[in-house]
């Protein structure tokens, strides 16, 4: 009976040292302990460089984890302090335990005031340095952006100014086409005349030229064989090619009204669009640009004809 109790006994003493042994190498297996700088946050997690070993840690902060800043020799002193204290740059001691993403999930963060200052420190000239980086980054892409605008504009004023000049050429060339063909009229008598004014910017036949007009058709109906020139100006206010198109619409409408009103085609030259030669008065007073915006019919009659 001794013998067995002894070996009981020598049995549950071997079995619960071993369990002992075993419950703090399990402790010691789960507590891990690190020490480094910061050099990175994302989230609710921080990168520690490992001083012994020079590789990352990644650590986890939870809502337990508790952040100290440690003050005195021996770190006796110590102040709660927020996760916003972790910054990069920070020297840190971290204890914790593994998790089965390989994070040391932390249970305390400790650091020197001293530390925190320095790092601190740092932040704040790095920070506005990045600032400025950035926001000379951006004026950069910004000014690029302008002077590929500016470039499309000077493209495209290049090409308006290119078609402005042909048009202002082709203009010169149909009012140089319509002097040549009414300087040919140098064998006509001019046996009729009425000169219709109009507004700014106007090539509607205003009724109070129409009772000269008619006047002027039914004389022309007394001439043999004649016919009627119609010439339409405009005065220099505003663009050549406007010009040129107040004229010609002007000699249109005209045109349009002795035709209507008993003028065959046949009696008639083609309208010439003069634009702004021919000048008869200058166009520095209202009343001298009135005078230029005009249309002049004429009756002409060959001389041969007449026997003049």
């Amino acid at each position: 009976m001794r013998k067995t109790t002894v070996s009981g006994i020598a049995f549950f003493a071997t079995t619960t040292l071993a369990a002992i042994l075993s419950l703090c190498g399990l402790a010691v297996a789960q507590t891990t302990e690190v020490q480094g700088v910061i050099d990175g946050r994302s989230g609710a997690t921080m990168t520690v460089k490992s001083q012994e070993s020079g590789s990352d840690v990644v650590v986890l902060l939870t809502d337990s984890t508790q952040v100290n800043e440690v003050e005195g020799a021996l770190h006796m002193r110590k102040k709660q302090m927020g996760m916003t204290a972790l910054v990069p740059g920070l020297p840190v001691q971290v204890k914790g335990s593994s998790n089965a993403q390989n994070q040391l999930v932390a249970d305390t963060v400790r650091f020197k005031g001293s530390d925190l200052k320095t790092a601190q420190d740092i932040q704040a000239g790095v920070a506005p340095v990045e600032q400025q980086t950035q926001t000379q980054q951006q004026q950069m892409a910004q000014q690029e952006k302008q002077i590929q605008g500016q470039s499309q504009a000077l493209q495209q004023q290049q090409q308006e100014m290119a078609a402005a000049q042909a048009k202002i050429d082709a203009n010169k060339a149909a009012i140089a086409a319509a002097n040549k063909r009414f300087g040919e009229l140098g064998d006509y008598n001019i046996l009729g005349e009425v000169t219709v004014l109009f507004a700014n910017g106007k090539v509607a036949l205003e009724p109070q030229y129409k009772p000269q007009l008619m006047d002027l058709i039914q004389k022309a109906k007394t001439i043999n064989a004649f016919v009627i020139q119609v010439k339409g100006y405009a005065s220099s206010v505003g663009s050549a090619a406007l010009n040129q198109k107040l004229s010609t619409e002007r000699a249109d409408n005209v045109t349009d009204f002795l035709e209507q009103n008993g003028i065959p085609l046949t009696n008639m030259l083609a309208p010439g669009a003069m634009g702004t030669s021919k000048q008869v008065a200058p166009d520095t007073s209202a009343e001298g640009q009135a005078e230029n915006r005009r249309v002049v019919v004429r009756i002409l009659q060959n001389k041969g004809i007449a026997g003049t």
